[in-house]
């Protein structure tokens, strides 16, 4: 049996994202709870923490050591500064192959962004999203 080594898991910090949810303002809130709770849905591995001010969510399992600005754990972090619409940043988003047109940008350092305006567009666009999320989840 492998000895497990340190830094190889992450534990969920989620009292931490709803003590910032609850003083989180902005006029697409209902949003931003939507997001989150689609994408904690989609696996159980799947933790989440306040990082760069606003909610990411990573991978809790194992994995092997790495440089941590690579983000290999890391696969989405919203981007809030907006008012009329939320990003979703998929650090490392290049390396999936979505052919839905949901992660836009051709960001040299390898991130790809997902626009939302509204629970309609949350609500249409839930699969693709799942999708994508459950591909990089099998791409660690």
């Amino acid at each position: 049996m492998k000895a497990r080594k340190e830094n190889t898991t992450k534990v969920s910090e989620t009292a931490k994202v709803d003590e910032y949810m609850q003083g989180f303002e902005h006029p697409l809130k209902e949003v931003v709870e939507a997001l989150r709770k689609l994408i904690l849905a989609t696996d159980m591995q799947i933790g989440e923490e306040i990082k760069w001010n606003a909610p990411a969510f990573f991978y809790t399992g194992e994995m092997e050591p790495f440089n941590p600005k690579e983000y290999k754990r890391h696969f989405i972090v919203f981007n809030l500064f907006k008012k009329d619409f939320i990003r979703l940043v998929f650090p490392s988003g290049a390396k999936l192959n979505d052919t839905s047109g949901l992660l836009e940008g051709d960001y040299t350092d390898g991130r790809r962004l997902a626009t939302f305006h509204n629970l309609e567009e949350v609500q249409a666009k839930t699969a693709t999203l799942q999708t994508i999320i459950r591909q990089w989840l099998a791409s660690i």
